[in-house]
């Protein structure tokens, strides 16, 4: 599933490293630390791979 914005690919990017082992668990808060927990290496990294260009900072509140 790719990213919404940049702030979510920032977060599952995060996420991705800790899971790899480059990051410490400890050091992930909020949505990263989440995306970790219930997300799989797989899907962590679609989502970070995700394009940039076009995407909004955050996501639009729906």
């Amino acid at each position: 599933m790719p990213a919404k914005s940049k702030a979510q690919q920032k977060a599952a990017g995060a996420a991705l490293a800790a899971k790899r082992g480059d990051e410490k668990v400890s050091a992930l808060k909020g949505a990263s630390k989440s995306m970790y927990e219930s997300m799989s290496e797989k899907e962590l990294h679609d989502m970070a791979a995700t394009k940039r260009k076009g995407k909004p900072e955050h996501k639009a509140q729906s």
